[in-house]
Parts: C-alpha cells; structure tokens; sequence
C-alpha cells in the first residue's frame, strides 16, 4: 500500500456546526493486488467521519494488518473487506474506511474489466440526474440562481433554508416555484435548524409548493420528530441524522421518506449501496450525495448512484465547491447529469499517477 496525504482549498469557506471550513484534507490511498492496482480516498470531515488523525492511524493499523492485498479481490463486491482480517483496524474510523474499500473495488474492476457500478449493480445506469444548489439569498438572487441553473440543464434545484424567518424563505421557494414551473422538482434543506414548531409550520407552508423533499429540518438527533412530520404532505429526507443514528435506527424509526447516503461517511461504496437497497425494501427512496470529496471519491459515489435503480436526482455536483482538484474531473456535470465512466474499476487511468 502507498499512499499521499493532500489538501485541497475550497473555492469558498464552507460553514458547519463544527466551525467554518476553507480547505479539505486527506490521503490517498494505492493498493497493489493480482497485478492490477486501485486507489482510493480519504477525505474526513469531522462530525461526520472520524478526525484526520484518527483516520490516517487507522489507514496505518490497515498497513500493518493486511499480510495478502490480493484477498481483497477475492470475495464479492457487495463486502469486498470480509476475507481479510482489517475490520477491527477500521473500526469509528469510516472515511479510511472508504479509501481501502475503493482501493479495492477499483483494483477488482480493473481486473476483470467492470466499472465499479457493474459491480455493485447488473445493469447499472449510464448516466445519474443531479441537483442545483442553491444558497441562502434574497427572493430576486434566490430566483436569478434558479433560472441560471434550468438554463444550464438541471431539472432538480434544492434552495437552503432555515437561516432566516420561515416567511422569507417560503416566500423565496414560492418565487421559485413560479418561475422554474411545475416540470422542475424543487427541494428545500433546512440543515437542521429549526425547532419542532418552527418545522411543522414550514412543513404547511410548503405544502402547497409541490416539493420533491424537505431535507433535515430538525436537529440530527431528533429522529422521532422527524417521524412525527411524516405524512403533512411534504416527503422528509434525513442527511444529518445519519451521523449520530444509524440508517438501520432511522428506517425502524419510520422517521424518513428519503435517505440521503454520503459514501464517505457510510465507510466505502459497497456499504453504501448495501445501505441503499435496504431503505428501498423498507420504501425509502435513498439518494447519494458527497462530503465534498475530490474527484477519486466524488467519481465512486456516482458509481454508487448509477447502481440505484432509477435514483432521484442526487447531490453530485459538488467539483465547484473546490477551489483546485486533484485532477481533471472524470465526472463533469453537463445538462443536469453525470455520465458514469466506463471503467473499468472507477475511472479507468484518470487516477494513474495520483499517488
């Protein structure tokens, strides 16, 4: 195993509940097995991942535990970590996790000629429908960023809410709404910021505006509330929640309409594929997003989206949050999707000489 630590800066501070962002960091990860290689990335992002520290000590503890690399392409793709005795080394530590798990699914498909979605998945989708951002402006700002966005193909925006009064921002959405038309689906994030009362009056107030989901509008840990504001006429989604509940505990909870799964948190691309096709036997629709990942990891979750049988639009298009990248985008949004790669493994050569 080789590997090379990198950082990354972000086009613009990123502010979270656990202090503002302004760059990303992590390891990539090489892993040499049956004569092929795979890489793989680690990015963690606190609160969601195990620190920097914890995750480079648990790649560390990988190094010294994993005596044969050629088993991790030994066993299937759906656990492709099962037949080596590295389980305990990645214990809390997710984000390293996700490195040696596309390492190895990358070296696997690359092996056999698959792209990482034919392995997760029989007949994956070629191309995966995304979503627009859209920040917390004033209505004509707000509006001006939709009409821009439509116009440059997307047919999903997702506008953040919850920042200022709730008249604000359902005036906001409505102006939306009126604007982009009945054919585009409209989201509103929330990030967990209001309070139950707060929550089930916007969850009246956008009753009417034919969103596509409200994701978080409680607290993380409020899995029961969030179960609470299910069937007012507004589908929930749960993004926060799954860094202090497991997807398991949610979906027992009948706390959500919508999951929306981060690869990187979840520990790697099979687990979260595995993590999908749960939720839909349980009919939650899943949805895959990033933690605002280089191309590496960013190019692996549009696999994990592309194996998800006619996914919602998902939240990929994130390459612009950063500032520089570790190489030219495999994965470039153009008209609203994402074209998934080939192959094989993740993206063929693209991450030949990352590390």
């Amino acid at each position: 195993m080789r590997r090379r630590s990198f950082s990354l800066d972000l086009e613009r501070p990123l502010a979270t509940a656990r202090g503002t962002i302004r760059r990303r960091e992590g390891e990539l990860l090489r892993l040499n097995a049956d004569g092929v290689r795979g890489v793989g990335e680690a990015t963690p992002l606190p609160g969601w991942t195990e620190s920097l520290d914890a995750c480079r000590a648990a790649l560390d503890r990988v190094a010294d535990a994993l005596d044969d690399p050629n088993a991790l392409l030994d066993d299937s793709p759906a656990d492709p970590l099962a037949a080596v005795p590295i389980s305990d080394a990645l214990d809390d530590a997710p984000a390293a996790r996700h490195a040696v798990e596309c390492a190895a699914l990358d070296a696997r498909g690359r092996r056999d000629g698959y792209s990482l979605a034919a392995l997760l998945a029989d007949t994956p989708a070629a191309s995966v429908p995304v979503n627009a951002t859209l920040g917390d402006a004033d209505v004509d700002a707000t509006v001006a960023a939709a009409e821009d966005a439509v116009a440059a193909g997307f047919s999903c925006l997702k506008v953040k809410v919850g920042v200022g009064k709730l008249d604000r921002d359902a005036a906001r959405l409505r102006a939306v709404r009126e604007v982009v038309g009945d054919g585009v689906a409209l989201r509103a994030d929330a990030n967990g910021a209001w309070d139950a009362e707060t929550a089930r009056e916007a969850v009246d107030a956008f009753s009417t505006l034919d969103l596509d989901y409200l994701e978080q509008p409680l607290p993380a840990a409020d899995i029961s509330g969030h179960a609470a504001l299910r069937g007012r006429g507004v589908d929930i989604a749960l993004d926060e929640a799954l860094a202090t509940a497991t997807p398991r505990a949610v979906l027992d909870a009948d706390a959500a309409d919508v999951l929306v799964l981060k690869p990187m948190a979840l520990g790697g691309p099979a687990r979260t594929h595995a993590v999908a096709e749960r939720a839909r036997a349980a009919g939650v629709d899943p949805v895959v997003t990033t933690t605002v990942d280089a191309a590496p990891a960013r190019a692996a979750a549009v696999h994990v989206a592309a194996a998800i049988p006619d996914v919602r639009p998902c939240g990929l298009a994130t390459a612009d949050a950063l500032a520089t990248d570790l190489c030219l985008d495999p994965v470039p949004v153009v008209d609203g999707c994402v074209t998934v790669p080939e192959g094989p493994g993740v993206a063929g050569d693209a991450f030949a000489d990352l590390v």
